[in-house]
């Protein structure tokens, strides 16, 4: 009964700490443009959107490779239970990205890269080759940023245990004003479990999003990611 009752504190503890992240979360998506994709634990919702953007622009600057706006939303239904999390089927996606490139193709453009930074867009990857199949006069990269080879390295370098909304998505630029997160290792989930559950049996079992790891490392590791991460999908749109 003593051990029952500790649990049932600890859970409404969290959840009044839940509510307060995701007000600020819905605050900060606001100003970051209405760019809300999905749950990041004590992050912003706008984690993904911000990574792959500023990635791309960090890349492309000193190319003058022109960036177009990020895609605010993208596949996430097993999200849906977080408050702020929003989601596009994927027939929906698909056709969103599908127009993008149709018009970039009209506008001339014969060189592209997709920076993605968010696993669950992995049906625009598929989409991708089947539209140059279409479109034999313009070549296509799709770039997962985070986990592409020499990137995703620099990270297991550092922490082995990384994951959704731990440590490795903690960048300055990704962080919420007055948000204490905690101190600990979280354990890593059950990756083949957490695939199993809807999104309210997701959610009960993940409690604040993050799927395994510390929630925050230092700044000076994080920056070695980062580097490594521009350096990657620059050489990318050097010879896409």
């Amino acid at each position: 009964m003593c051990e029952d009752r500790g649990a049932m504190g600890a859970s409404a503890h969290l959840s009044a700490v839940w509510r307060d992240v995701v007000l600020r979360q819905l605050a900060e998506s606001t100003r970051q443009q209405a760019r809300a994709g999905e749950q990041h634990a004590y992050l912003s919702l706008s984690v993904d959107s911000i990574l792959a953007e500023r990635i791309a622009v960090e890349a492309a600057e000193p190319l003058g490779v022109p960036v177009f706006p990020v895609v605010a939303y993208g596949i996430t239904p097993y999200f849906c239970a977080f408050p702020g999390s929003i989601t596009l089927r994927v027939d929906t996606h698909l056709r969103v990205v599908g127009d993008i490139l149709d018009a970039m193709a009209e506008q001339g453009f014969k060189r592209i890269l997709i920076v993605n930074g968010h696993g669950g867009n992995a049906p625009a990857q598929s989409l991708v080759s089947e539209w140059m199949a279409d479109h034999p006069g313009v070549r296509i990269k799709f770039h997962n940023w985070w986990n592409a080879p020499k990137t995703w390295a620099e990270t297991l370098a550092i922490d082995s245990i990384a994951s959704h909304a731990s440590w490795m998505e903690n960048f300055p630029w990704t962080r919420l004003a007055n948000v204490i997160m905690p101190h600990q290792q979280k354990p890593m989930s059950d990756l083949e479990y957490l695939r199993q559950l809807d999104s309210r049996s997701l959610r009960e079992y993940l409690k604040d999003g993050n799927y395994g790891g510390y929630y925050r490392r230092h700044d000076d590791e994080m920056m070695k990611i980062w580097r490594a991460g521009v350096a990657e999908t620059r050489e990318l749109l050097e010879t896409v």
